[in-house]
């Protein structure tokens, strides 16, 4: 099959989860043989090959702001694709949603991965919000199929949209430390640390993270990998904290060091709201660590409940009493990261997760 990829920044450009994505599932479905075209963002890359690993490359321009960029990139490349012979045509972001029209029209079979709850992240207040609200809608009604990458996703569509969609989760590889010296170079030591990802945004809840973590009596430092690309309120007001066990590297662009970062905390924090399979959480089990997570149905179904993790609710004071008691049990902690390896390895491994979209694109062909 000839299948085009669009909403991504590009391959084997690896950014943020649908980057990751991307570059996960691409040269799995091109060693099946099909043949598999990304659209990339032209001004991301200084050199341009036609083809990486057997997979072919279109690099289209956008226009360089903020909220308009990924908008702009996809309308031209809408406007392309919509002219090539690919049997199918995967976009990722429900933001895509009003592309559907112009493939309706040009008889595309066509999916969209939509991910999360975009309209009800604080960054997109007002217009925004509506936007995404309105994209997503237009996303049920005029692409072929609709993709959530997780059951409670699934539910939250049908009721809010009255769509069904085809369930498909983001994946990982389990991985083991290799040189746990590595984190020496933040200041810390192997088990002697929790650990976030992620950026500093409002739905991330690091705020409430911090806050919390400072009124715990843990002697452990916390290690908060993550911060915004621009100038932020939010951000400066999280960084601001004068406890000196909390750390802010910024962005862990050295795939090694992040990895040791991971495998080597004491425990993994996550605050993450909106989304539905986050991948950062997915990396947590992947590296075995003990997981304290916000307590959401996103979380409760990626961690079987209570199997594979620890919930904390949206407030300081029960960050600090998680953060407390996990402090006081090693072997609480240990017992989540004998088993964290195996939540990966029974659901969330990328040969499954291939496997499920190449059926899915059969099914469309």
């Amino acid at each position: 099959m000839k299948i085009a990829i669009l909403g991504s920044r590009g391959y084997p450009y690896v950014y943020s989860g649908y980057e990751t994505f991307v570059s996960e599932l691409v040269p799995r479905l091109t060693a099946k043989g099909h043949e598999l075209t990304v659209y990339c963002h032209s001004q991301l890359f200084t050199d341009r090959p036609k083809e990486v690993n057997g997979v072919k490359l279109v690099y289209i321009p956008a226009i360089e702001h903020k909220i308009l960029s990924q908008f702009s990139h996809s309308f031209l490349s809408t406007l392309h694709v919509m002219f090539r012979g690919f049997d199918v045509i995967l976009y990722v972001n429900s933001a895509n949603g009003p592309f559907g029209l112009f493939t309706m029209a040009a008889f595309k079979k066509t999916a969209i991965n939509v991910d999360g709850l975009e309209w009800m992240r604080p960054k997109w207040k007002g217009l925004g919000a509506k936007y995404f609200h309105f994209s997503s809608l237009l996303s049920t009604k005029l692409f072929t199929k609709v993709i959530t990458d997780s059951d409670r996703m699934h539910d939250i569509y049908k009721k809010e949209f009255n769509s069904e969609s085809e369930v498909i989760a983001y994946g990982a590889t389990p991985e083991f430390s290799e040189k746990p010296e590595l984190v020496s170079h933040f200041g810390v030591k192997p088990g002697d640390y929790y650990l976030i990802v992620g950026r500093l945004i409002p739905d991330n809840n690091s705020d409430i993270i911090v806050k919390g973590f400072e009124k715990s009596s843990t002697t452990r430092k916390l290690v908060i990998l993550g911060d915004v690309p621009y100038k932020d309120e939010f951000a400066d007001r999280v960084k601001s904290t004068t406890d000196n066990r909390i750390i802010f590297p910024g962005y862990v662009k050295d795939k090694q060091i992040l990895k040791e970062l991971y495998a080597n905390c004491y425990a993994y924090l996550h605050g993450h709201e909106f989304g539905g399979t986050n991948p950062t959480l997915l990396k947590a089990l992947a590296y075995g660590n003990c997981i304290l997570a916000l307590d959401t149905v996103f979380s409760r179904e990626v961690l079987l409940n209570d199997k594979h993790g620890l919930y904390f609710s949206k407030n300081p004071d029960s960050v600090t009493e998680i953060v407390d008691f996990i402090d006081k049990n090693e072997p609480e902690a240990e017992k989540f990261r004998k088993t964290s390896r195996e939540r990966i390895t029974s659901h969330y491994t990328w040969e499954k997760i291939t496997d499920q979209y190449e059926k899915l694109f059969i099914s469309m062909k």
